[in-house]
């Protein structure tokens, strides 16, 4: 029984949170049963080549602007309840898609199934900071990213199998089903194990008065972790084509050299996160961003496969201190506002970043080598001035 218990205490594994990492692999599963498989599926609807760029352009917006209104509902309603809410939202997409096999309804359910994962986000860290005392918080934190990454990898074999047996059509859909049926899980769980808050001011600040009671340490971390963002996103599209296209990778390899960046990043999670909260979060942070920097040039140098496994373990160590730079944002905002002001972070930081994309493609038309410097050039400014000016604690 001590030994269980000081496993428990250990990771961080409170009933909310248990019940918060359940909830993560219940929708998350939900999630990737058919997401990766809505292109072929709006093919077969009819929707064409289009439909597809609309549905993915979608996904990157939506994903930026739903930060904010994550936050705020948090803070208005508190964690438990915006979390209920959030699964309605999903289930309410997934149940347009089920009744109306039409692709224009695959765009309009997607609205709402689509939110989930940047709408929930806020409140996921609020539950965290509140549950776990501060030393305890990356390693919530981490548990929540490592737990994430189970339904990432078993949605889609799950999802494919459907696909499979009952074809493109009936078999995204009966997928859909199956995600609903898990959100209803999740809301059962939710309401049983996650612990009521204890009353606490319900007021919700607009984006302009959060951004007046922002820190200006937790502004300084903002204007970092927007430009490594950058070298992150200018090659990101553009990888898979310099590997398979430029350099002769199989996709089979490249389903390898993904899988080693996967594999780097799970290893690192548990260790770092233990550390991290017995020590300083700054740290890990600027590793984390270096390893970003890194990548692009790396990956410029690496023509043979065996260079680029040395590239994507990089990549994969990019995950180094995540969990450590979602906690300090929760250590760095105001206590009464932390869902709120994480969602305004990643509003902002995510609405600037998506027009890498965009940069993105009209460097690599100039040349990939520009395309990667650029990254490295950003990744470069972004790990200096937070080595320089970040900072860990509050104030």
């Amino acid at each position: 029984m001590i030994r269980k218990n000081r496993i428990i205490d250990f990771f961080g594994l409170k009933r909310s949170i248990v019940a918060l990492l359940a909830m993560v692999i219940l929708v998350g599963l939900g999630e990737r049963l058919a997401d990766r498989f809505l292109p072929i599926y709006l093919l077969a609807l009819g929707g064409g080549i289009l439909s597809i760029g609309l549905l993915n352009g979608m996904q990157n917006l939506l994903s930026a602007l739903y930060s904010y209104p994550g936050g705020y509902l948090s803070d208005r309603l508190g964690y438990k309840k915006a979390l209920v809410v959030f699964n309605l939202v999903a289930m309410f997409g997934y149940l347009i898609v089920i009744l109306f096999p039409y692709w224009q309804a695959v765009i309009l359910g997607a609205v709402f199934f689509l939110s989930w994962s940047a709408i929930s986000l806020p409140a996921t860290m609020s539950l965290v900071s509140r549950v776990l005392p501060e030393n305890k918080r990356t390693m919530g934190v981490t548990m929540h990213s490592l737990v994430r990454r189970f339904p990432m990898a078993l949605g889609p074999v799950i999802g494919g199998v459907f696909i499979e047996l009952y074809g493109e059509k009936n078999g995204v859909r009966i997928a859909f089903g199956g995600a609903l049926l898990l959100g209803l899980a999740s809301l059962f769980l939710q309401q049983v194990m996650i612990e009521d808050e204890v009353p606490q001011s319900r007021e919700a600040s607009t984006p302009l008065r959060l951004w007046q009671s922002m820190t200006p340490a937790l502004k300084q971390l903002l204007m970092s972790d927007t430009l490594i963002r950058f070298a992150e996103q200018i090659p990101y599209a553009f990888v898979v084509v310099w590997c398979i296209k430029m350099n002769g990778i199989t996709p089979v390899q490249f389903g390898i050299l993904t899988t080693i960046e996967m594999t780097a990043a799970v290893l690192v999670y548990i260790p770092v996160a233990y550390i991290a909260d017995r020590t300083t979060k700054k740290p890990f942070v600027v590793i984390t961003f270096f390893n970003f920097t890194l990548f692009p040039l790396v990956l410029l140098f690496s023509h043979s496969f065996r260079a680029m496994v040395i590239a994507f373990f990089i990549r994969g160590m990019k995950e180094f201190g995540e969990p450590t730079r979602k906690a300090l944002i929760m250590d760095l905002a105001p206590e009464d506002k932390r869902a709120g002001m994480f969602g305004l972070y990643y509003l902002i930081r995510d609405v600037i970043v998506s027009t890498a994309a965009f940069g993105g493609a009209f460097l690599w038309q100039i040349s990939p080598e520009i395309n990667l410097l650029t990254a490295t050039a950003c990744g470069a400014a972004g790990t200096i001035y937070f080595w320089i000016f970040g900072k860990d604690l509050k104030g």
